[in-house]
């Protein structure tokens, strides 16, 4: 089977949460940028508002409130989220749940719109992918309501400008992969999960 670019891009795509120490290039920015500016989204509505954040003291402090505020239901050998780059679910002795990104980007949604959750998700798979494509890691993180979830929070999302009738729906830690870790390995395909009629 002859497997285009993208498809490789796909299949090579892995959660990235071990970040090198340095900034990614502006134009690599731009460009997974672009890829979620041009996401499909409900209606043709481009609700998401995406806040790029670079600042180190910014990041580390939401994301140990993030941490703070998280509950996730704590691995056991059976269930885990991952043996080569611990989540926070995995580490209880990880305390930045941005893993030490160097760009973390906030998607906002729209409060009162049916879809604005998945507009986002739709948007930062694209800048996923587009990342991939650059040699740039990626990480999703949902609830991205809990990094402002106390008065710094609250302070910062007005530094930023944030519309009141928008909430952070989600985070995308972006950043090169550590050197020296080899690139996760995909967990196998589970089987059944295509039904055809």
């Amino acid at each position: 089977m002859n497997v285009n670019e993208l498809m490789k891009t796909i299949l090579h795509r892995r959660a990235i949460r071990r970040f090198a120490d340095r900034q990614i290039e502006e134009e690599a920015l731009e460009q997974i940028l672009q890829a979620g500016l041009y996401a499909p989204s409900a209606g043709g509505r481009q609700g998401p508002i995406m806040a790029v954040c670079q600042d180190k003291q910014v990041n580390e402090r939401l994301g140990r409130i993030k941490r703070a505020n998280a509950r996730p239901r704590m691995a056991t050998a059976a269930s885990y989220v991952s043996r080569e780059q611990p989540s926070i679910a995995d580490d209880p002795n990880i305390k930045n749940a941005f893993y030490d990104a160097p760009t973390v980007i906030t998607l906002f949604g729209p409060r009162n719109f049916l879809f604005a959750a998945e507009d986002c998700a739709v948007a930062a798979e694209n800048m996923m992918l587009a990342a991939d494509a650059l040699g740039v890691g990626s990480c999703y993180i949902g609830q991205g309501w809990t990094a402002f979830a106390d008065p710094y929070g609250q302070e910062i999302l007005k530094q930023w400008g944030i519309r009141t009738g928008y909430y952070a729906v989600m985070q995308l830690l972006l950043g090169y992969p550590r050197e020296g870790d080899a690139h996760p390995a995909p967990k196998p395909r589970k089987q059944g999960r295509v039904l055809r009629f």
